[in-house]
């Protein structure tokens, strides 16, 4: 019975995470319009919709799910009516929101009517809907509208429009589908070799983009370069920094006292040692089953689409910044944290009811609900964290290695029971533990608003303003270890300090004077996944920072009247392997003289949310969408010619844009780098 039971739950998180990890789209739209005559056309959105999922409908009530609602910008036309649909709603109570809810299923088509009031007209917008099945849901989502024609009065033969991609890229046929320009030729000509990059960028900005140079490129064994995406490597990072927070929550005054109580509890509540070790063993493995169901249930909430967004919007930067500060004001000692205590009485009373393996997995949620004061921000960190590496899975692998940390006390102890009596007694030192967290959780949140302040441009938080910061925090933190500084929950001891404490502050003091030089522009590689990349310090004492182009299309003009090849990376101000890259490859100084001797630069940050001039409309993989930033230009360049969605990523090109080496991803390997861009010059 014991062993199905946990067979059981352990099958509904693996099934859970599973069903995550093939997450689909459930609703795909169509757009046509068609002109009836010379003046009235009609606009019709298709949704298609998968089986066993809805479609909500336009008239939902408050508090349920997000209604469907059409948003319009119409320019030299008007609308008439509304949306139409082609076929009429289901209605049915819905358990879960506890209210009759109306929808589609199958597909339904959208008729909007309008009016042209100029020669031409363009229609766009967006529909916003949300659609379930029987046991989930998908995020809220924006189908991007966007159609365009002519009309010209009394000639209905030419009045039919057809929907067009006012970005640079109609379809084509072949493998060598290009991407036609959208913008008109520039007769102005280009500077000459020996100007600034600036100056080249200026003028190439306002030339012509060369159809070829967004052509789909072929890779081929004679280019490859190394192409392990940084993908598996985030998981592998966020697995591994949860599983430190977790050993750092054992050391915290909720949890710590714990193990030898519980661990004792289970060896003298039955007949054998054999028994008590199988059920700390199963009190262990029931720790793990509550942080996954965790982290699935985290996951499940915001979504594939919401996790990816989480990791530049502002918005949610700012609150994951926010929440950080009031963890660490929480571990300084200002007030606790804490679920309602009905909630511990309340598991606590199920598992005194019930017996056998249940009885242990609800002993294991008690746990878990009266160490929130401790654990809670320490999760809440970590999925943060995890959340904002933009990995559907990543709050699911952050809570495994955050609980196998946490229960691997609990089964070694109660394998090995005489070892509990060589534990440090409960004391002061717990107290320090919590403190020094929160010094690292208000050092962390800064993280959060640096992202921000780069994806938009802020300029708040540059380099020197970080770093000042992070001077602050460890130097304090270095005091406070030497008890130069003191909180209200250290008590009135005046003892004098323990010899870890007084080595983990050197350490602390040691970093803060690592970070001093970083003022005046040293690199501080170490920390080079955390701090604002170099370009945004305004004072530098080590050397100016190479030139590079921020636009593919002027960067490549460039390049093509220098007459080097093109070094384009792919990166991210979100993306913290784009900064260990950074940091531990592309500073290294053999890198940077080979990339400023032999190659034109160009570094796009695909998480830009800089709107552009003119919102793009283009065809991803048979789908319209709307290119809105320059982040999502990029973006959809690297998706559309190399088939990747994965930071930092590298390539050479030639003056065509044709593959010469790579791609190259994640991978902190100077002489590999190095060798991906000697093949590159050489071809």
């Amino acid at each position: 019975m014991k062993r199905k039971l946990l067979l059981t739950l352990l099958l509904v998180v693996l099934t859970s995470t599973l069903a995550l990890a093939r997450i689909v789209t459930p609703v795909t739209w169509t757009k046509s319009v068609k002109m009836t005559d010379a003046k009235h056309g009609v606009v019709t959105l298709t949704a298609s919709i998968k089986p066993g999922w809805h479609l909500y409908g336009t008239n939902i009530p408050d508090g349920g799910p997000e209604r469907t609602t059409f948003t319009w910008d119409v320019k030299g036309a008007r609308l008439v009516g509304k949306p139409e649909p082609s076929k009429a709603l289901v209605t049915q109570h819905d358990a879960t929101f506890d209210m009759d809810l109306s929808w589609w299923t199958g597909t339904v088509s959208f008729r909007q009517k309008f009016e042209v009031t100029a020669p031409e007209y363009t229609i766009s917008g967006s529909v916003h809907y949300m659609s379930c099945n029987d046991e989930t849901c998908s995020a809220p989502t924006d189908e991007p509208i966007y159609v365009s024609g002519k009309a010209p009065a009394g000639n209905a033969a030419q009045a039919t429009a057809q929907v067009q991609a006012a970005a640079p890229v109609p379809e084509a046929t072949g493998a060598d589908t290009a991407i036609a320009a959208q913008a008109a030729a520039a007769s102005a000509a280009m500077p000459a070799a020996g100007d600034s990059a600036a100056a080249v960028q200026a003028a190439a900005a306002a030339a012509t983009p060369d159809a070829q140079l967004w052509a789909p490129v072929r890779f081929s064994s004679d280019t490859a370069g190394d192409t392990t995406t940084g993908s598996d490597s985030s998981l592998w990072y966020i697995f591994w920094a949860c599983f430190l927070g977790g050993l750092l929550a054992l050391l915290t005054p909720c949890v710590w006292p714990m193990i030898p109580m519980t661990v004792s509890f289970f060896l003298k509540q039955s007949g054998s040692r054999a028994k008590s070790v199988s059920n700390a063993v199963t009190y262990g493995l029931s720790i793990i089953v509550i942080f996954l169901l965790l982290g699935v249930l985290f996951t499940a909430i915001f979504g594939a689409s919401a996790l990816n967004a989480l990791a530049t919007n502002a918005v949610c930067n700012i609150i994951f910044f926010l929440l950080l500060v009031v963890f660490a004001i929480s571990f300084f000692g200002a007030f606790e944290l804490r679920l309602p205590d009905s909630w511990s009485n309340k598991m606590d009373a199920t598992a005194e009811k019930t017996t056998g393996l249940l009885s242990i997995f609800f002993m294991a949620a008690t746990l878990v609900i009266v160490s929130f004061s401790c654990t809670g921000p320490i999760i809440g960190t970590l999925l943060v964290e995890a959340a904002s590496q933009g990995s559907m899975l990543g709050p699911v692998v952050g809570m495994t290695g955050f609980s196998i940390a946490l229960a691997i006390p609990f089964a070694l102890f109660a394998l090995f029971p005489s070892v509990l009596k060589k534990l440090p007694k409960s004391g002061g030192w717990l107290n320090t533990v919590k403190v020094v967290l929160g010094f690292i959780e208000l050092a962390l949140s800064l993280k959060f608003l640096s992202v921000a302040d780069l994806a938009y441009g802020w300029h708040v938080l540059d380099r020197e303003t970080f770093l000042a910061l992070w001077i602050a925090i460890f130097g304090a933190m270095a005091l406070y270890l030497f008890g130069l500084l003191r909180f209200k929950s250290d008590g009135e001891s005046r003892q004098g300090i323990g010899v870890t404490r007084f080595f983990v502050g050197l350490i602390s003091l040691a970093f803060t004077a690592y970070l001093v030089p970083g003022l005046w522009g040293a690199p501080l590689k170490a920390t080079s996944a955390f701090v604002p990349p170099l370009y945004t310090q305004d004072f530098n004492l080590y050397g100016g920072t190479q030139e590079e182009y921020d636009d593919y299309d002027a960067g490549m003009a460039a390049a093509a009247k220098l007459g080097k090849p093109v070094l384009v990376d792919f990166s991210g101000y979100g993306c913290v392997n784009c900064r260990k890259m950074e940091g531990a490859v592309l500073d290294d100084d053999k890198i940077k003289k080979t990339i400023a001797d032999k190659f034109v630069t160009i570094k796009l940050m695909v998480d830009d949310k800089k709107p552009l001039d003119k919102p793009m409309v283009v065809n991803d993989n048979g789908r319209q969408m709307t290119l809105k930033t320059v982040g999502d230009k990029w973006s959809y360049l690297q998706r559309h010619k190399f088939d990747s969605n994965s930071q930092p990523y590298y390539v050479v090109l030639d003056t065509k844009g044709q593959l010469l080496s790579g791609p190259f991803a994640y991978k902190e390997d100077i002489p590999a780098f190095q060798r991906f861009l000697d093949k590159g010059w050489k071809k």
